[in-house]
């Protein structure tokens, strides 16, 4: 803070770095992004519902009149993609369940990530992990499917090497909001990176960098961190990838 006295007029300056101030804004950003990509997907998943459900009704009633049983493996084709675009469509509208704030570990959040990721994709998930970290208030179920789709899209991406690296962040400025004590929750792999072409949009609805993907899931993540005051920011080049979670903890 600087005071300039100039003619008995009193000015206040704030001198902050400019890398801090780009942070700022583009915390702020990804924030009203969220919001309206919220809004968007809660809209577009509630017009697609209604006539899902009739067109999925109507191939059912349309597959007991068929004699001929060759013509239901069509039938039998509407009703299954129906389903599997009612869960998608059950996945985009989740997030706006309130988050259940209670005490825990980010630790055992990041331990059952580890065995989900283990189990799916059988790769191991290094820990660098700061023991002095308190516990914090937060959902637990709405935290581990964040973490769980940022390492998912690594194991998916084809990446053999993630590590889990937590520390805790002192008199650091979130979102805004300064805090005494904050978490850095860092996800980081040898993958082959996020398409350069897409960076800028990661985080938005339907964006996804590998053919056949939903593209909801660094999406929800962002989503879920938000309701924790948090924040998701990440920097990729091929071979090396690390998004960064930042949640106060105080």
């Amino acid at each position: 803070m600087t005071r300039i006295d100039t003619l008995g007029l009193a000015l206040l300056a704030e001198l902050r770095p400019i890398e801090e101030q780009l942070r700022y804004a583009r915390e702020e950003r990804l924030v009203s992004e969220q919001q309206a990509n919220r809004e968007l997907i809660r809209n577009l998943a509630h017009e697609i519902k209604n006539p899902l459900g009739g067109l999925r009704g109507s191939a059912q009633l349309l597959e007991r009149e068929l004699e001929r049983v060759e013509l239901r493996e069509y039938t039998q084709v509407i009703i299954k993609e129906a389903d599997r675009l009612q869960a998608l469509m059950d996945r985009m509208l989740t997030p706006h369940r309130a988050p259940h704030i209670e005490p825990m570990s980010i630790h055992e959040v990041l331990e059952r990530v580890r065995s989900l990721v283990k189990a799916e994709f059988g790769i191991e998930i290094h820990r660098d992990y700061d023991p002095s970290l308190p516990d914090m208030l937060g959902d637990r179920e709405q935290l581990i499917q964040a973490v769980l789709n940022i390492a998912r899209n690594a194991a998916q991406a084809g990446a053999r090497n993630v590590t889990f690296k937590t520390r805790a962040l002192r008199q650091i400025t979130i979102l805004r909001h300064r805090y005494r004590l904050a978490l850095e929750l860092q996800v980081s792999d040898d993958g082959p990176g996020v398409p350069e072409g897409i960076q800028d949009r990661i985080f938005n609805p339907l964006v996804s960098g590998r053919e056949g993907g939903s593209g909801l899931g660094l999406s929800l993540a962002q989503t879920f961190v938000q309701y924790h005051h948090g924040v998701i920011e990440f920097e990729s080049r091929p071979g090396r990838t690390i998004f960064k979670i930042l949640l106060p903890l105080t």
